[in-house]
C-alpha cells in the first residue's frame, strides 16, 4: 500500500493536525476490511449484494430513508462501471476494552495491545446523531480531509431511538449470574457487584422480575425468577447472602443462568442474562464456543440476550467479549462505584429493551472516487459481503439510546468530487423478525476541509480512534509522522473544554497516563 508522510513532522495543536497520520499511513496499523480501486478486490465485490447506489440528488436517501429489503436492483449504468468496494460487519456496542484500558493505565500498567479494540474506544463517547421515531436506526455519514494528499476520515454513525420513559418500557425479566469464586474477593469485585445489585433492586419497577445465580466450583440458583413488587426484601436478602467461595466454573454459571431464565421466562417482556464476573475461568468449560453451544437452544428459541459486566484489575477480557458477541449481547467494564452505578442503575434499566436484532452494516465505496480504505477496528465482527442480506447470519443486538460508530481512513482519487460511499444498515424487528434497512450516503463535496473544521464530536471520534491505534503500536512501528501522546493530550484537553464533557476529560487523563508509560 502506498505510504505518505514518512518523515516525522510537528503537528498543530488541533485534532485535525494530530489525526493526519492516522489516514496518511494508509492503514499500517488500522485493521478491518479493505479494498483497492484498481480491480484487485473486484471478485469479492461481485459476490456481494452492494448497498443501493443513489444519485447525489436523492435527498431522501442522503438523510435517512428505508428501502425494500428484497429489492436488490441496481442503477441502469451498473453494468458499465466497476463493482462497489464493500465493507461489511456486525454492529457492536461493547465498551469494555476502553473501560478496562483506563483502569490498567490508572494503575500504572500498559494494556495488552491484543485487548485494545478501537471500535470500543470510539463507541464509548456520546454522539449527536439524529434519532429515529421508532425501532431501527438513522444513518449519518460524514467525513473530513486530513491534509495528507487524497486521504480523508469518513465516519458512519448509526443511532437508535431514545429510551422510553421508565414507566413506558416493557417489563424486564433479568437473571443475574454472579461470580463468587476466590478471585472475586479483591476489593472492587464482589463487594461492588453486591452494592450495585442492591441499588438496582430499588431502581427497577414492581412489574420487573429478577433471578439470582451464583457460581464458583459449581453453579447454584440462589433466587428463582421473582417479581419485585412486594418482594424487594427477599431479593436484598439473596444479594446480601453472597460470599466468596472456590474456583471459577464460568461455564456452569452461564449454563445454569440460562436454564433459570428459561424456567422463569415471561412472555411479552425482555428476557436477559446479566453475567457479572472477572472472567478468569479455571474450572469446567473455559472455551466461549463450548459454553455458548450448550445454551444455544435457549438463545435461539427464546431470544434471551447476554449482557456481560466485567470487573477486577485482572480481567478475562477475551472470554467475556467472545461470550457477549456470540451470545447476542454486549459487554461493559466497571472499575469503581461510579461506573457500577452508571451501568446497573442507569444503563441497564434504560437499555433493557431491544430495538434491533442481528443488525449488520455494509458500506459501499464508489470505485470511481475511492482508491482504498481501511476500517478502524471491528476485527472480529467482520461479515462476508454476500451474507449482508442473509438473515441467518448472526449480527449484533442493539437497544434504545445506543449509537454505533465506524471510522474509515479513505484514499480518494485525485480531484474526486462525486459520490464516495453509501452506508446501509439491516436489522430484524426484535419481535416479528421482519427485516428492515436504512441508508445514508456521502459525496466528496461534503467532506470538511480538515478534521479540525469538523464538528467537535467528529473530532472526539478521531481522537479516540487515534489513541487506540497508538496503544496497539509500539516503538518503531508507530505511524510515520504521528504526533506524540503529549500532543494528543493537549488536543483532547482542548476538546474537553469545548464539549464540557467529563467523558472527554477522562480520555485526556488516559492519554496523559499512557504518555507517561510508553
Amino acid at each position: 500500500m502506498e505510504r505518505h508522510g514518512t518523515q516525522r513532522r510537528r503537528c498543530g495543536r488541533r485534532i485535525g493536525g494530530a489525526l493526519t497520520a492516522l489516514a496518511a499511513a494508509g492503514g499500517l496499523l488500522l485493521t478491518g476490511c479493505s479494498g483497492t480501486g484498481d480491480g484487485s478486490d473486484a471478485s469479492k465485490a461481485e459476490r456481494g449484494f452492494p448497498a443501493p447506489r443513489q444519485s447525489a440528488g436523492d435527498q431522501d436517501l442522503r438523510d435517512d430513508t428505508s428501502r425494500d429489503p428484497d429489492d436488490t436492483s441496481q442503477d441502469p449504468d451498473d453494468t458499465e462501471r466497476a463493482p462497489d468496494l464493500l465493507s461489511t460487519f456486525a454492529l457492536d456496542v461493547d465498551t469494555a476494552s476502553y473501560g478496562y484500558t483506563r483502569r490498567v493505565l490508572a494503575e500504572g500498567r500498559t494494556p495488552d495491545p491484543a485487548q485494545v479494540r478501537p471500535e470500543e474506544f470510539v463507541n464509548s463517547f456520546r454522539q449527536e446523531y439524529p434519532r429515529p421515531d421508532g425501532n431501527g436506526f438513522t444513518v449519518t455519514v460524514d467525513g473530513a480531509r486530513t491534509g495528507e494528499e487524497d486521504w480523508s476520515l469518513v465516519r458512519v454513525g448509526l443511532a437508535t431511538r431514545l429510551p422510553e420513559r421508565e414507566s413506558e418500557r416493557p417489563p424486564a425479566a433479568l437473571t443475574f449470574v454472579v461470580d463468587v469464586s476466590g478471585s472475586m474477593s479483591e476489593p472492587g469485585r464482589l463487594d461492588l457487584a453486591k452494592e450495585s445489585l442492591d441499588v438496582m433492586t430499588d431502581r427497577l419497577r414492581d412489574d420487573d422480575s429478577v433471578a439470582l445465580v451464583t457460581f464458583s466450583d459449581e453453579a447454584e440458583t440462589v433466587l428463582p425468577m421473582t417479581r419485585l413488587g412486594g418482594n424487594r426484601g427477599t431479593v436484598h436478602d439473596a444479594v446480601d447472602s453472597l460470599e466468596v467461595l472456590g474456583s471459577t466454573n464460568l461455564g456452569a454459571g452461564v449454563e445454569t443462568g440460562y436454564a433459570t431464565a428459561v424456567e422463569g421466562l415471561r412472555e411479552g417482556v425482555t428476557n436477559r442474562v446479566v453475567l457479572v464476573s472477572d472472567a478468569l475461568a479455571n474450572t469446567g468449560d473455559t472455551d466461549a464456543d463450548t459454553i455458548l453451544e450448550k445454551i444455544g437452544a435457549s438463545r435461539r428459541e427464546h431470544g434471551i440476550t447476554l449482557f456481560g459486566v466485567g470487573v477486577g484489575s485482572d480481567y478475562g477480557d477475551e472470554l467475556m467479549e467472545r461470550l457477549a458477541d456470540r451470545g447476542d449481547g454486549h459487554t461493559v467494564y466497571v472499575s469503581d462505584a461510579q461506573d457500577a452505578r452508571e451501568v446497573f442503575c442507569e444503563q441497564l434499566p434504560r437499555h433493557v429493551d431491544l430495538t434491533a436484532r442481528d443488525a449488520k452494516a455494509q458500506v459501499a465505496f464508489d470505485p470511481a472516487t475511492v482508491k482504498e480504505f481501511r476500517l478502524v477496528g471491528y476485527d472480529n465482527r467482520a461479515v462476508a459481503d454476500e451474507d449482508f442480506r442473509d438473515d441467518r447470519v448472526d449480527g449484533g443486538e442493539v437497544g434504545p439510546g445506543h449509537t454505533v460508530t465506524a471510522l474509515y481512513a479513505v484514499r480518494t482519487a485525485p480531484g474526486a468530487s462525486g459520490h464516495l460511499a453509501t452506508a446501509t444498515v439491516r436489522w430484524l424487528d426484535p419481535r416479528t423478525r421482519t427485516p428492515h434497512e436504512r441508508s445514508g450516503q456521502l459525496d466528496a463535496v461534503a467532506l470538511h476541509s480538515s478534521v479540525g473544521a469538523a464538528a467537535p464530536r467528529f473530532q472526539v471520534t478521531a481522537a479516540a480512534a487515534y489513541f487506540a491505534d497508538a496503544l496497539r503500536a509500539s516503538g518503531d512501528t508507530r505511524l510515520p509522522g504521528a504526533p506524540s501522546l503529549a500532543q494528543l493530550t493537549e488536543d483532547t484537553e482542548e476538546l474537553a473544554d469545548r464539549t464540557e464533557d467529563p467523558a472527554v476529560e477522562d480520555l485526556a487523563d488516559a492519554v496523559r497516563q499512557a504518555d507517561r508509560l510508553l
